[in-house]
């Protein structure tokens, strides 16, 4: 077996056949001596000449073959239940290691299925009401559901991403996640993937109980006791083992925690606005002014020091557009989305600064969930501007001047957007960063900073601003025992691939007691 690099045009996918060849170069053999060329990873190099960077790995007669991915998912009808809280990635691939590993995953999951979903989630720009249990962050697969689908992670230390990859792949996502250096699956195709998974998960005996929420958690009375799950609806389930796969924005379980003196942690996070440029800017930026149609359009990733905090792009959505991703009716929060062909006429993405609990001052008082109050008051901020899911924006070149935007351009938020000083709305020292960075981001990209971008308020569920502490070597509560803190909601993940392999970790964790 020998790995090597290959280039191919941009526009060209290259078959089997062709592999095989380049791989006989490469190794200095014959054609016929290649078994079969394998790609490994597939990245866009757009330097010069648009061309895929191809990482391949060749086999000739006599190696070992690749590993398969084989998912023996068993029958667990009857078998010992787990209680998993939570059905996003984390809580969704907990599940199905728990299948493997034939325990039956109970999944209590507060939001609806994907299509009852899809309801909820235009009625808020349709009416302008938010269901606090089923929207863009709550209901089946989680936040990650109706979003650009992003796959790229580097936490390949926490487990094996290919695992991950994989399974979505069986379940209906593109073969290309497999290989693309930053895979994504988007929008339109997650809510059947997640459709099927959960078909996979209820055929061999596990459940689903949508629309419970969980609003008490009583421990065991005794070691060989059993935790009772208490839901709103006043349906109890009960197991020796809970998976709490909650999500970022689940805060009535952190105040269900501080409420029990259960221990939690402040954890920094990062906050900041929405960014909106037409996509063919940042395609004639990036692509040296080459773009042209065919072309995969382009991302970003930016990030710049800034009086001793980093500030940088996140969750950047090609083709995609603004969605109201709140959970509450009184705050605006943005999030993007697009779908699996990135082909609208707008790119935006996150532009945040780290925020540490050491920034913050008037929150002290609420202890752990300092940087969480924090959170909801500037959230607050953004929809008393004009008492509505509209969001308050300026020309990204006024953000900077610290001047009201006397007109906009055109914008893909459906909820509509109200000229306002941004830069006053947000916390000074959040504002100040994001006013230094922009105009260094040009430097890095000339023509990011411009008049035709959009400045929007506001991103700040990057990730949990509280972590509920779990021991390193059981992965349980800190003083919980049974109790399985876990992905974004806990603090130990950031996305869904991250999030998934800490679901698995969790349940290995169980199956191994």
């Amino acid at each position: 077996m020998r790995e090597f690099e290959q280039t191919f045009d941009i526009l060209h996918e290259p078959s089997q056949e062709e592999l095989r060849k380049a791989a006989a170069v490469a190794c200095g053999v014959p054609a016929a001596r290649v078994r079969q060329c394998d790609i490994v990873r597939r990245s866009l190099d757009a330097r010069g000449r648009p061309v895929y960077r191809y990482r391949l790995r060749a086999f000739m007669e006599g190696d070992e073959p690749p590993r398969e991915y084989v998912f023996d998912y068993k029958d667990v009808h009857s078998a010992p239940d787990v209680i998993v809280i939570g059905g996003g990635p984390a809580g969704t691939f907990a599940s199905l290691k728990l299948l493997e590993k034939g325990l039956k995953p109970v999944i209590l999951e507060r939001g609806k299925d994907v299509h009852s979903r899809k309801v909820d989630i235009s009625a808020i720009v349709r009416e302008g009401v938010v269901n606090p249990d089923s929207n863009y962050c709550f209901g089946e697969g989680g936040a990650g559901t109706f979003s650009d689908g992003k796959l790229y992670t580097r936490s390949s230390k926490r487990g094996d991403i290919q695992e991950v990859l994989r399974q979505l792949v069986a379940f209906g996502a593109q073969e290309a996640i497999l290989t693309d250096a930053h895979p994504h699956i988007g929008s339109d195709v997650l809510p059947r993937v997640m459709e099927n998974v959960r078909n996979c998960i209820v055929e061999h005996g596990g459940e689903y109980h949508f629309g419970s929420k969980v609003v008490d958690l009583v421990p065991p009375a005794s070691a060989s006791g059993k935790w009772k799950v208490v839901c709103a609806d006043g349906c109890c389930y009960t197991s020796a083992n809970v998976i709490l796969a909650t999500g970022h924005s689940a805060r009535d379980i952190y105040e269900l925690f501080t409420t029990k003196g259960w221990a939690l942690q402040a954890k920094g996070f990062a906050l900041g606005v929405r960014v909106e440029h037409p996509q063919h800017l940042i395609d004639e930026i990036q692509y040296h002014r080459r773009w042209q149609q065919g072309y995969p359009h382009a991302e970003y990733s930016l990030v710049e020091q800034v009086a001793g905090r980093g500030v940088f792009s996140f969750c950047m959505c090609p083709g995609g557009v603004l969605v109201p991703s709140t959970t509450e009716s009184d705050a605006v929060v943005l999030n993007g989305m697009s779908p699996s062909t990135r082909s609208g006429k707008k790119a935006n993405a996150g532009i945040v600064c780290s925020v540490e609990p050491e920034d913050v001052s008037g929150f002290e008082k609420f202890g752990p969930l300092a940087l969480l109050e924090f959170q909801k008051s500037v959230e607050n901020a953004m929809f008393a501007n004009s008492g509505s899911f509209r969001a308050p924006a300026q020309r990204m070149t006024d953000f900077c001047r610290g001047k009201l935007s006397a007109s906009l351009p055109a914008c893909s938020y459906a909820p509509g957007v109200d000229s306002a000083a941004l830069h006053e709305l947000l916390p000074a020292f959040v504002a100040s960063r994001l006013r230094k960075a922009f105009p260094a981001f040009d430097r890095k990209m000339h023509g990011f900073y411009t008049q035709e971008a959009l400045v929007l308020g506001v991103e700040s569920r990057t990730s949990s601003p509280v972590r509920i502490p779990r021991d390193e070597n059981t992965l349980c509560h800190v003083g919980l025992d049974g109790l399985y803190p876990c992905g974004e909601g806990a603090g130990y993940a950031g996305g869904i691939v991250s999030s998934a392999l800490d679901g698995i970790a969790v349940a290995c964790a169980i199956a191994s007691k």
